[in-house]
């Protein structure tokens, strides 16, 4: 059974986040109440990497970030699902949140063996720390990276119902191609985001069927993928990202 929800307060920004820990995938609507988080609003999952980002990547998608992706979500009224801890695309988004001073839910979905929490133990010794902008946490059974795959899956689909979701690949490692295989699963269009180095690169080329293995021919096969170059194309993302968003199931 789901414990209720608390405060966590983050010293280094003065922020808090509301969270709650779950224990079993039906008890995640219930989960979304006691948040005081709305269902139904188009929803944007965000996966790729953490700790592997390239200085130079790492300037060029701060900014993405924080001229694209973020006022987009606000301007949309979605919610944006993550991996929430405080590290690549996650930090990312979250300080891009808080400097456009969005309203939108921004949800980390992380395992809570993997990561320790403000004045609590953890004696993992790669567990990392929540990133202090997001303002909803969902902590899921697990103490491996990459436990919480189908829970970020099963999160986006619950609060997407009703409307379009999608998935947003940016960077990355091995993990990424677990949340891509979920979204595909779910049926969850995919936007690989070409420029932003490794997986999301790699999954590029094997739209334009310049790449070619056993996992990513799969994905091609059986997933709905496209491949935007962020760096020359950012208005054919915006467009094809508010189409998306704006349709209704």
């Amino acid at each position: 059974m789901e414990k209720t929800y608390q405060y966590i307060y983050f010293f280094e920004n003065y922020s808090t986040g509301k969270a709650i820990q779950v224990n079993d995938f039906s008890e995640l609507s219930d989960s979304f109440q006691n948040l005081e988080l709305d269902v139904s609003r188009p929803t944007i999952v965000i996966v790729g990497g953490a700790s592997k980002i390239s200085k130079e990547e790492m300037n060029h998608l701060q900014k993405f970030f924080l001229k694209v992706i973020a006022p987009l979500a606000e301007s949309l009224d979605a919610v944006v699902v993550d991996g929430g801890t405080d590290a690549g695309i996650m930090r990312l988004i979250g300080q891009a949140h808080t400097k456009i001073r969005a309203t939108f839910p921004l949800i980390g979905v992380a395992a809570i063996g993997t990561v320790h929490l403000p004045d609590t133990p953890n004696y993992n010794p790669d567990s990392a720390p929540l990133e202090p902008n997001h303002t909803h946490f969902l902590l899921v059974p697990g103490s491996n990276w990459g436990d919480e795959c189908p829970w970020i899956s099963r999160t986006a689909n619950i609060l997407s119902e009703g409307y379009s979701s999608v998935t947003l690949v940016i960077n990355g490692g091995e993990i990424t191609w677990q949340d891509i295989l979920y979204s595909i699963e779910a049926k969850r269009p995919i936007i690989t985001l070409e420029g932003s180095g490794r997986t999301a690169d790699k999954l590029a080329a094997a739209v334009r069927g310049e790449f070619f293995d056993e996992r990513t021919s799969k994905i091609i096969a059986e997933g709905d993928v496209q491949a935007i170059n962020i760096r020359h194309s950012v208005r054919k993302f915006k467009k094809i990202l508010t189409e998306i968003l704006a349709r209704k199931n």
